[in-house]
């Protein structure tokens, strides 16, 4: 429940960018329904500390990226969602080719975004689902679906569940996956030369 603050029923991804409350926690466009993001303590935790280990990648790397603390991904086909990632690596050199990023901080191609991490909270299916598809068809060269709870399907995430990283990455057109767990070190095609492990995260968990 957004406190204080209208919320017509149905809205155009123009509309949702105009409503946006500026400075007033984090939204996402789901087929015209404005859905609040109520992340808890944990969960900014997690997201926080990839913030951090990927940005020490950027800087030691030189390489020509930015974390943006606030980025709406439009999906390819639709006027009425947009995505709000929970960590999104942007490229300096591609960023002056989105039409709608320096009035709206929203970005409609997929290789300006060279990673999307989704930190997985009980409503795990638009993670696997929904953002997967739509990444996907944006062209999004790596996703990585954090879930340190394993809160995910079986399908996903393997059975019995347990505490999983995918890490989906685009070969020829399409998503492949690999999964993380325990003292695996995370393999990034973005960040070849990453040392994390995926209980390293989960700890923060």
């Amino acid at each position: 429940m957004i406190q204080g603050l209208p919320i017509p029923q149905s809205m155009t991804l123009d509309d949702f960018l105009d409503w946006y409350p500026d400075g007033y926690g984090r939204f996402e466009l789901h087929d015209g329904v404005i859905v609040e993001m109520l992340p808890d303590g944990t969960h900014e935790q997690v997201a926080s500390f990839l913030t951090l280990k990927l940005g020490v990648e950027i800087e030691r790397g030189k390489l020509p990226y930015f974390i943006a603390r606030l980025c709406i991904v439009k999906p390819v086909e639709s006027e009425r969602s947009g995505f709000n990632p929970d960590v999104i690596v942007l490229d300096w050199d591609s960023i002056a080719d989105e039409p709608m990023w320096k009035k709206r901080s929203t970005i409609t191609k997929g290789k300006t975004a060279r990673l999307v991490i989704e930190v997985v909270s009980t409503n795990w299916q638009d993670d696997y689902l929904i953002k997967q598809a739509e990444y996907e068809k944006l062209g999004i060269a790596e996703y990585w679906i954090v879930d340190y709870l394993g809160l995910g399907g079986r399908r996903f995430i393997g059975n019995p569940k347990q505490p999983t990283i995918s890490v989906y990455y685009l070969l020829e057109g399409e998503y492949q996956v690999s999964l993380f767990r325990g003292s695996d070190r995370i393999t990034s095609p973005t960040f070849p030369h990453l040392n994390l492990t995926a209980e390293e995260v989960f700890r923060i968990g």
